[in-house]
């Protein structure tokens, strides 16, 4: 099975996911834990892709972002959790070579376009708030596109180079992933092959994802902060900042918690853990949660649906 010795990696067909370490008795617990909030993440973010789908009012630039960031938070909370929660109730807590290539490839693939999406959030905000008249011939519908299109380009591009690197690596010293997924990382620490480029390509592509993504959002708020500031009007000034404060929130619980899932020491990997739970899971289900209790189209859109189901009924 490819657990002994071994040159490159085709003689690996499968690896074993080692998951979270929890007594025996709390496995159903876990496994109902994992079940209600991915439950709730498909509840959450169909029902925004459906609202946003359904209500004309809400067919704006600003809601066309946060549709595909719902896309997003859905998707890569389901390449992971549903084989995670068989591998909880399951002996054979395995996972196919081909299986962890396409898992780690989407994984990294949506969590990079995530942060080119949420930087176009923010450079849509800037331009609402600061150029306002201008807004529906800077944000045209094409522009709105090919933000999107580039974000997941850039995703495709570095989940591309990031498989390429971590499974060219060789895997005779063992075929246990101490994770809940296949992640990069962890699959680092059973090669026995020099992981130097690994790391370079890796700690390259953060810095290119990062900066750029990081530099837009702090420079745009930077002008959303100082034009809100000029509003001679208390009222005007916290309806301009009602608009930014759901997409500041979000942003802050996604790289609050990807930073705390990266800078959790590699001395403690259930730590690490319980960090990439919070973010596969908790964070996908608290962002469309985020919206709709935060912002008054998408609670005005809701109570419409909701009225037209009673009339129905």
């Amino acid at each position: 099975m490819g657990d002994k010795g071994g040159d490159n990696h085709s003689e690996v067909t499968d690896f074993i996911l080692v998951g979270i370490r929890v007594r025996p008795e709390f496995h159903s617990l876990l496994f109902l834990l994992f079940l209600t909030v991915y439950g709730m993440v498909l509840l959450g973010n169909l029902s925004m892709i459906g609202i946003i789908v359904t209500d004309p009012r809400l067919n704006t630039p600003m809601y066309f972002f946060l549709g595909n960031l719902s896309i997003i938070d859905l998707s890569y909370s389901t390449v992971i959790v549903p084989k995670a929660m068989v591998n909880i109730l399951s002996q054979k807590k395995t996972i196919s070579f081909a299986g962890c290539v396409a898992q780690l490839f989407l994984y990294a693939l949506f969590m990079v376009t995530e942060a080119f999406v949420l930087a176009a959030m923010a450079y849509d905000r800037f331009i609402a708030i600061c150029s306002p008249l201008l807004y529906t011939v800077r944000m045209s519908r094409s522009l709105c596109i090919q933000l999107v299109a580039g974000s997941y380009l850039c995703g495709w591009v570095s989940s591309i180079l990031q498989i390429s690197v971590t499974f060219s690596m060789s895997f005779c010293a063992s075929r246990v992933i101490d994770h809940f997924y296949c992640d990069s990382n962890p699959i680092e620490k059973i090669s026995c092959s020099n992981i130097f480029m690994n790391k370079m390509v890796s700690f390259s592509l953060a810095v290119l994802i990062i900066l750029p993504t990081i530099v837009v959002i702090v420079v745009s708020y930077m002008y959303i902060v100082s034009a809100v500031l000029k509003i001679r009007s208390s009222e005007g000034r916290k309806k301009a900042f009602s608009t930014c404060s759901s997409h500041l929130g979000v942003v802050s619980l996604l790289y609050g918690t990807v930073s705390f899932v990266y800078l959790t020491p590699p001395s403690n990997p259930e730590l690490r853990k319980v960090a990439s739970v919070c973010y596969i899971l908790f964070t996908p289900m608290l962002n469309p949660l985020i919206y709709s209790l935060r912002n008054k189209d998408v609670k005005d859109a809701m109570k419409k649906i909701l009225w037209k189901k009673k009339v129905l009924l």
